[in-house]
């Protein structure tokens, strides 16, 4: 019986080169994949959400395939959850129709970034998150949040290498909160994202963070269509995929 299972995966990217399966190298699509076929006795191909980089986290990550089993799906998040031996826990396991599709049924993805805004580091949690020594004027990255949102074409916070039709994005919310451990989160959710795209916004959102550029400079890098008018790229390490959200949901 042909069923369609979805994932919800939380994993720690600290030590892979990514999502995207690779021969050579641990990925997370990788190791689910492998264990996925141990269990189920057959070969199983997983369709992500997205492709998270090397270095990145996720807390929401969602992966769909197909498999000839009548296995309990929790039986089948149980045996996926003892058998692995990396940082990468199943959340949530459902069967679902056969016409969703992770990747092509999602409707808008959120993420989220760390920084560490203060003069101290951090021993505990170093791997998650972007140490700034410099303060960072939060209210200028806030009205920088603000010409992000809405439809735009994104080629200025595009690196090379995008799998995509179109650099237009609809960005429908973006915010930098202060947290009380000097911790500032951006949260930024769109109906997609560039190769690099939340990173190179955050490099271009530091730089205003610091008085480096003006809001109406970030306004003018956004719609210069230019890479390299924009920031550096934050590191992979302070990146998590929060929610992948669908219809219905």
């Amino acid at each position: 019986m042909i069923q369609t299972f979805k994932l919800t995966i939380e994993y720690d990217g600290t030590g892979f080169s990514g999502w995207q399966r690779q021969a050579d190298k641990p990925t997370i699509q990788g190791e689910l994949e492998s264990v996925l076929g141990i269990i189920l006795n057959q070969k199983i191909a997983l369709a992500g959400s997205g492709r998270t980089d090397a270095g990145v986290h996720a807390r929401g990550q969602v992966a769909s395939f197909c498999a000839d089993t009548v296995m309990d799906p929790r039986r089948l998040q149980k045996g996926v959850n003892s058998l692995i031996k990396h940082p990468i826990v199943i959340r949530e396991c459902a069967i679902v129709s056969n016409d969703f599709h992770a990747r092509f049924s999602a409707v808008s993805k959120e993420y989220q970034y760390h920084i560490l805004n203060r003069q101290e580091p951090c021993a505990v949690g170093r791997n998650y998150l972007w140490h700034i020594q410099t303060h960072l004027d939060v209210d200028a990255m806030n009205t920088c949040c603000r010409y992000m949102c809405g439809i735009h074409d994104f080629t200025s916070f595009e690196n090379t290498g995008s799998p995509r039709r179109s650099p237009v994005r609809e960005v429908f919310f973006a915010r930098v909160e202060k947290q009380k451990d000097s911790c500032l989160i951006f949260t930024v959710c769109a109906n997609g994202f560039l190769k690099n795209m939340v990173r190179n916004m955050v490099g271009t959102l530091v730089d205003a963070g610091k008085q480096k550029i003006t809001p109406q400079a970030f306004e003018r890098i956004l719609s210069g269509k230019d890479r390299t008018l924009a920031g550096a790229t934050a590191p992979a390490r302070g990146l998590f995929l929060t929610q992948v959200n669908y219809a219905g949901n």
